[in-house]
């Protein structure tokens, strides 16, 4: 086994003893098991951020090229959104549903070709490259977060509708603070996609000499985008709030997952990831 798959198996374990942390102090509500897990989660980050650079200059071109990459990449961005988040609001009870998420992505990328090509196609041989897909994947990884933030809130709303003020109730945030750190999601991975479908446009018009050549994958992004932009419209103008937008959220976060993963595999396209 070569350092590089070393390294990510270690930060794969990492993620799954963090989930482990995080869930022991939902259950438990003990502080020093949600230090330990944000410190072990922070390491299994670390740890991750070297095996991508050191692929990157293994590999001699940016880590996006296959589905094994793609999804490090994006398993890799939660992680560093959460953290950021986590720094910044405190959101309790969040970890215990997003590092389930990242193990999850992790394992699936395990599964996938590690080998790439050392020659890039000429269509990837562009600046264009690292500047897409590092937006998209960061876009992806905020929506995911807003997606966990979604099924938190469905949850909460559940306990209060039937009165059940129990355990769960006391581990999750209030009904407001979901939906404003849905929001908050929302306004930052919305402009995040609408700017990678724009550059991912100019890169294909770059390569193929065509901005748009409804490819499954540029569909399914068009069709994703317009689900995104339909709840920040219902938001700004008719003020959706609460359950209506969560449940928007998480459609439209099972309709990214289908373009960013169901489509590379069901739907050979342009698009489609390089599994050498």
């Amino acid at each position: 086994m070569g350092i590089d798959k070393l390294i990510f198996w270690a930060s794969t374990f990492l993620y799954f003893l963090a989930t482990i942390g995080y869930i022991i102090q939902f259950i438990t509500l003990r502080k020093d098991a949600e230090k330990a897990a944000t410190i072990i989660l922070a390491g299994g980050f670390s740890l991750q951020s070297c095996y991508i650079i050191l692929r990157w200059l293994n590999l001699r071109h940016p880590p996006f090229i296959n589905l094994h990459e793609a999804l490090s990449f994006l398993a890799w961005s939660i992680v560093g959104t959460y953290l950021i988040m986590q720094i910044k609001h405190k959101p309790k009870g969040l970890g215990a549903f997003v590092t389930p998420l990242v193990t999850i992505i992790m394992l699936i990328a395990a599964t996938q070709p590690q080998a790439s090509m050392l020659t890039l196609p000429p269509a990837l041989r562009s600046f264009w490259l690292p500047i897409h897909a590092t937006i998209c994947l960061i876009g992806d990884a905020v929506f995911a977060l807003a997606f966990c933030i979604a099924v938190m809130y469905m949850v909460q709303e559940h306990q209060i509708k039937k009165k059940k003020f129990g355990a769960v109730f006391k581990r999750l945030p209030s009904l407001t603070t979901l939906d404003q750190l849905n929001y908050l999601c929302l306004k930052i991975g919305f402009p995040l996609l609408t700017v990678g479908i724009i550059t991912g446009s100019i890169w294909a018009e770059k390569a193929w000499g065509s901005y748009w050549s409804w490819d499954p994958k540029e569909t399914w992004s068009l069709i994703t985008w317009f689900l995104y932009a339909a709840l920040l419209h219902q938001r700004l103008t008719v003020g959706w709030r609460g359950r209506r937008a969560a449940i928007m959220t998480i459609i439209g976060f099972l309709a990214l997952g289908f373009t960013f993963l169901g489509v590379s595999l069901l739907m050979p396209g342009l698009h489609t990831y390089y599994v050498r």
